[in-house]
């Protein structure tokens, strides 16, 4: 069955066949219910395939961009700790960052790699793209392998205090196996790396 399902759709998942047809929504008319610096949450009228209409609450995020950064010389991954305020706590996570108004992902990975890390990469290599909540919001987050890593002095945006930390892959997958990894697109990146790892295909 799952077989059949994704044989249904392009190679991004974003073609639907015919047999979906009955599964879409038609737009009709969206407001502006709040913009902020990140996030703006619209209401949207939808016609669904019966022909009835549904309204829609949904965040349009302009996207961001997640960094794996792997020191081959140390063997070591690059990560940061921060302190996150909707969630109260310190989080140990990938470094990573939203696109900034008309750049591409690949431009923004750099940045925020050297931004957060200090870090410059001699390679960058997009590796996935995930969405993050499909439920009510639009973000995607763009996966970027960072390889032949150059150190330097981080310099975070304002007000954003940063630490930055190196694992061992040995530590990494202590942490995952031991749920102390609790960031979701930190948990994706890692379990990523380490099954390319485990396959055979190594960086």
């Amino acid at each position: 069955m799952a077989d059949s399902v994704a044989g249904d759709w392009g190679p991004e998942m974003g073609n639907p066949a015919e047999s979906d047809r009955p599964l879409l929504e038609q737009p009709l008319e969206s407001r502006v219910l709040y913009s902020g610096r990140i996030v703006h949450l619209r209401e949207e009228r939808v016609r669904l395939s019966d022909g009835s209409e549904a309204l829609r609450e949904v965040v349009r995020h302009p996207g961001a961009v997640v960094l794996i950064p792997w020191d081959s010389q140390r063997e070591r991954l690059i990560l940061v700790r921060q302190y996150r305020h909707p969630a109260g706590r310190i989080f140990l996570e990938l470094p990573a960052g939203k696109l900034d108004p008309g750049e591409t992902p690949a431009n923004c990975a750099a940045r925020e790699l050297s931004e957060e890390t200090g870090f410059t990469a001699g390679r960058l290599e997009h590796v996935r793209s995930v969405y993050t909540c499909v439920g009510f919001s639009n973000e995607v987050l763009h996966f970027f392998l960072a390889e032949d890593l150059v150190p330097g002095e981080p310099s975070p945006d304002e007000g954003e205090w940063l630490q930055v930390v190196d694992l061992s892959l040995a530590q990494a997958r202590t942490l995952l196996r031991e749920g102390r990894i609790q960031d979701a697109k930190t948990m994706v990146g890692l379990h990523w790396f380490l099954d390319r790892l485990d396959h055979g295909t190594a960086p």
